[in-house]
């Protein structure tokens, strides 16, 4: 029975997607067990001529592909896919990934059929797909080394842009968080999954080979205040005050580090941040859910 679905977004990738779309067509038992392919493009700017053609050729893949006429960001751009999704696994991978394991299908099927509607999210292995190292900062805890050898075990929140969800959990939550243009929408959905009671699973069942340089670029200045912003709003909506104010203070400080010291940036930032307690509302989860974090080591204070 036919359980799978992926959702791709890209922007200004289509080389990437292109490999991505091969890279599918040579997953085992795809016939029986995949749905869908569903492909938002965020209005890119770059052709994607050669990966339209690929789709109108290959009919047996189950694509639909869709040109979105803003760049609607991360969150709402698969918030639009989810619309029109109907698979009730549901595959999130960054456009600039390929899976390692042909398997993938079979072990997503089996993970989710095996520990039940209690299991919301498998947050995949992520590998560089140039060198083959584990890419740490997609490693969905942060005690990366104690726990990089396990294969499997509970986590409390998953890799973005390398997971796959249920479908029933993302309509009963509403989805991912749709302000959010760029960053933590998967803390934000985290803290909601596990409020409801459902768990987050790490496996190495599947694996997500990035092709992000491992040497990593500077990040835009732009990009480190949606950061910044983004995890200040998450601890203010969920956690205890304590963790707002941890929170905005430390990831200041990333902004200043990570930017050679903005400093016209970091006090433009401070002034969004300001506004946080005003603008956002407060919807703390439970004291079950916060145990359950602090039982999973969850690092909450920024």
């Amino acid at each position: 029975m036919k359980s799978i679905g992926f959702i791709i977004i890209t922007y200004n990738r289509p080389a990437e997607l292109l490999a991505l779309l091969n890279n599918l067509t040579g997953l085992e038992q795809k016939e029986t067990l995949l749905q869908e392919i569903i492909i938002v493009n965020n209005d890119s700017s770059e052709s994607y001529n050669e990966a339209e053609l690929f789709i109108n050729q290959h009919k047996e893949l189950p694509i639909r592909y869709i040109h979105s006429a803003e760049n609607l960001g991360v969150a709402k751009g698969r918030n639009l896919a989810l619309y029109y999704a109907t698979a009730p696994i549901l595959v999130m991978l960054d456009d600039d990934g390929e899976l390692q394991n042909s398997n993938a299908l079979m072990a997503l099927d089996n993970l989710f059929n095996e520990k039940g509607e209690s299991l919301a999210v498998a947050s995949f292995k992520v590998n560089y797909f140039s060198t083959g190292a584990m890419q740490v900062n997609a490693f969905p805890h942060k005690q990366f080394h104690k726990r990089k050898d396990l294969h499997e075990f509970e986590t409390y929140y998953f890799a973005g842009g390398a997971h796959a969800i249920r479908k029933t959990v993302m309509q009963e939550l509403n989805g991912y968080p749709i302000e959010f243009f760029y960053g933590m929408e998967e803390y934000d959905l985290s803290y909601r999954i596990i409020d409801k009671g459902y768990s987050i699973l790490y496996t190495d069942a599947v694996v997500m080979l990035h092709k992000e340089s491992p040497a990593g670029r500077p990040p835009h200045r732009d990009k480190m205040k949606m950061l910044w912003k983004n995890k200040s709003v998450v601890a203010w909506r969920y956690l205890p005050g304590v963790y707002f104010w941890t929170t905005k203070w430390m990831w200041s400080f990333e902004y200043l580090r990570k930017t050679s010291f903005d400093l016209w940036g970091w006090l433009k930032g401070w002034r969004e941040i300001r506004t946080i307690p005003h603008s956002q509302k407060r919807m703390p989860i439970g004291k079950d859910a916060l145990l359950r974090l602090k039982n999973l080591d969850a690092r909450l204070w920024y």
